[in-house]
């Protein structure tokens, strides 16, 4: 009787060793297939030969690019002023007018960044252009003192009860 329990419980332990090896060799083929494909992603079958998106051409009349209306530039909304097609030729470049206008600085501060972006970000040497340009921002553009939010004011308080 021993021995028959010892024999089955052989047979099935050589069962289940089979079943391990298949289920952990099945596993170590993905794994190396998920690792080509991620190094090599040119042979993956979900891969398509014609691109999934389209380039929309939006026609723009010569007009429209720099139209002002208003005394405010349409396509950046800077404020029209001498200077103001410099600033745009040179800062809209890498940043969104936004950005520009957000930044509200002195003349001395406007300089140290300039110099900073050309030091570090590849900005070109902007020549006369860069007078012009920190004039532009500097007149338009001020450093303004306001706090997080304006005062509080014509506020009817009242009080908690217990």
């Amino acid at each position: 009787m021993k021995k028959q329990n010892h024999d089955k419980l052989k047979k099935d332990f050589r069962s289940f060793y089979k079943v391990l090896i298949i289920a952990c060799a099945s596993i170590g083929v993905f794994v190396v297939a998920l690792m080509y494909l991620m190094k090599n992603p040119d042979v993956s079958i979900f891969k398509s030969s014609e691109p999934n998106s389209e380039i929309v051409a939006v026609p723009v009349e010569e007009d429209d690019f720099d139209k002002v209306e208003n005394g405010i530039h349409v396509r950046t909304g800077f404020v029209e002023a001498p200077g103001m097609m410099e600033t745009v030729q040179n800062c809209t470049n890498c940043h969104s007018a936004k950005l520009v206008i957000q930044n509200r600085m002195n003349k001395e501060r406007w300089k140290s960044t300039i110099k900073w972006m050309q030091e570090t970000q590849n900005l070109w040497d902007l020549g006369k252009n860069e007078d012009i340009i920190i004039d532009y921002l500097v007149t338009n553009y001020p450093p303004q003192k306001k706090g997080r939010r304006e005062v509080l004011s014509n506020i009817d308080w009242y009080e908690l009860k217990d």
